[in-house]
């Protein structure tokens, strides 16, 4: 939220003053105009810190649909580097799993990852659970809207979606399978 230099955030006995803040008369106050930022670092109580706007870090939330290229797969998941949240790029990395199961909705237990995605493909996902430092963000791709966007075949060239399980190279016309998103026009851009 966004707040003035010298706005009363909050008392002291509920938070601790970090960046851009400063304490007088038993509350916290900002010291520059710009967002409110919370975070637990393993205190007891949350450091409250003022940002400016163009330091202020967009985060994966839950609920969130976000942009993110696979880096690598094995048969149990998918790690990605989350690239966007909605159509926002974010400054930092973040990972990102994409569970087996997490994969589709329907036939879960017949998902096979490498018949899912590829190193390199952009997929549109939906955050599931939150990460931290140690370990990633916990995606899912099951629904219609959700999947594989942008795909490369082995000749190079930009795969073209052909059902909701397979994609083709429009070089070699070789088809490779894919949980293909059925992308929405919001998610299109010129």
């Amino acid at each position: 939220m966004p707040v003035f230099a010298g706005e009363r955030l909050c008392s002291i006995d509920d938070c601790i003053a970090g960046v851009g803040t400063y304490s007088r008369h038993g509350y916290i106050l900002a010291s520059l105009a710009g967002y409110v930022l919370k975070k637990n670092e393993g205190e007891e109580l949350p450091v409250i810190s003022v940002v400016r706007e163009t330091e202020a870090q967009l985060l994966p939330d839950v609920g969130a649909i976000v942009t993110c290229k696979v880096t690598s797969i094995n048969p149990r998941f998918a790690k990605v580097h989350i690239l966007y949240v909605g159509s926002t790029p974010l400054k930092d990395k973040f990972r990102g799993t994409i569970r087996k199961e997490d994969v589709r909705a329907t036939e879960k237990d017949k998902v096979e990852i490498y018949k899912s995605f590829r190193p390199g493909d952009i997929v549109l996902a939906k955050v599931i659970s939150l990460g931290d430092v140690q370990s990633n963000y916990l995606l899912t791709t099951a629904e219609n809207e959700l999947g594989v966007v942008v795909a490369h075949s082995e000749a190079g060239a930009q795969m073209v979606p052909i059902s909701w399980c397979e994609m083709q190279c429009p070089r070699t016309h070789a088809k490779e399978f894919r949980k293909v998103a059925r992308v929405q026009p919001e998610y299109l851009q010129a």
